[in-house]
């Protein structure tokens, strides 16, 4: 019996099989205005500040 040739397109497959690459978040930095724990390279949750600038209001991240 014929199989259909492609079930999903090529991006939902390739979405799929990235989810074996993923890693825990390893690295946490503090900010050095507030303290708070925050990733490298990113804006502070806490205080909005990156390098020293002001970015405005973080929006709190909820975990579902």
């Amino acid at each position: 019996m014929p199989v259909p040739r492609r079930r999903h397109c090529p991006s939902r497959r390739d979405r799929r099989r990235a989810q074996h690459k993923l890693e825990e978040i390893k690295g946490f930095a503090s900010c050095p205005k507030c303290g708070h724990p925050r990733l490298p390279h990113e804006v502070c949750p806490g205080c909005g500040e990156y390098k020293g600038r002001h970015y405005g209001p973080v929006k709190p991240v909820t975990a579902e």
